[in-house]
């Protein structure tokens, strides 16, 4: 989280949108922290989306002349939306989706796994690690809970490194660091 994914997807959509390419949006009816019917960074940037239940649901929803297609959020969807990436690929339409590889536990979060296998293109994007200033590419859940999906944004999660992150609330390995990490703001 907190690594700009969906700001990305938003930009590549926009860019799409100035090629005057018809472009539909897609998110799942689970993701509900800052807007209902758009898809919404953190930095509050927003595009217009359609919500949805299940994948099948989008294939429902695409118009034939639509040239791009965007999905936000993929790790909350079902294990059928590879397939349906695939299909509208496959109909000669660009698919754009944006998500989390893996869950507050660091394990493979839903169909991700699937789909950045059968992806053409990957752009992994990292945050930065709240704690040291590192590379982040770690979710951390700062809630109590057992439920894989817990809907949050800050005071709910927090980005961290490998190092930093505590999964299932573990303490963190105390081991001396190779190189001690940089700290933001300190030469």
């Amino acid at each position: 989280m907190f690594s700009g994914k969906s700001e990305e997807l938003i930009r590549l959509l926009r860019r799409a949108a100035i090629a005057r390419q018809r472009l539909q949006v897609f998110k799942p009816a689970t993701d509900t922290r800052y807007s209902d019917d758009d898809v919404v960074s953190h930095s509050k940037q927003r595009i217009p989306c359609e919500v949805v239940e299940k994948s099948e649901d989008i294939l429902v929803k695409v118009d034939p002349r639509t040239d791009v297609v965007g999905i936000d959020e993929v790790q909350f969807f079902d294990d059928g939306l590879p397939k349906v990436c695939s299909h509208l690929a496959n109909l000669g339409k660009r698919v754009i989706v944006a998500g989390l590889d893996m869950d507050y536990r660091g394990v493979p979060f839903g169909p991700m796994p699937e789909l950045l296998a059968l992806a053409e293109n990957v752009k992994k994007i990292t945050a930065i690690c709240s704690r040291c200033g590192a590379s982040a590419s770690y979710t951390q859940r700062l809630i109590p809970s057992d439920q894989q999906v817990v809907v949050g944004a800050s005071g709910v999660y927090e980005a961290r490194c490998r190092r930093c992150h505590e999964p299932e609330g573990a303490p963190v390995d105390e081991t001396p660091w190779l190189f001690p990490p940089v700290e933001a703001g300190v030469e």
